[in-house]
């Protein structure tokens, strides 16, 4: 399993902060892949699925005011922040241990 790029096109101020904090918490989810190769669920230190939603409406923002290839730039990382999320949460859903 390759990691996915993060997107990036160049942009406003906004969203390269943005896109540096999506390539940080992309890191936390190659958790992921460990579990998918090695069977080793050991979830991030820090509330992933939390930072991806603050993150994505941080995204909104930025593009609601954007224009032309910045408004590319903020649908781009939205898409990946929610393609994260969803990744993330199915990998806490599927390893967690059964009560």
């Amino acid at each position: 399993m390759a990691p996915l790029a993060v997107p990036f096109e160049r942009s406003s101020e906004g969203l390269v902060l943005a896109h540096s904090d999506l390539a940080g918490v992309d890191e936390y989810v190659t958790t992921v892949i460990r579990y998918v190769e090695r069977g080793i669920f050991k979830p991030a230190p820090v509330d992933v699925l939390a930072v991806l939603e603050e993150l994505m409406r941080r995204i909104d923002r930025l593009g609601e005011v954007a224009t032309g290839s910045d408004q590319a730039a903020a649908r781009s990382q939205h898409a990946y922040a929610a393609l994260l999320h969803l990744l993330y949460r199915q990998f806490l859903e599927v390893g967690r241990p059964r009560e």
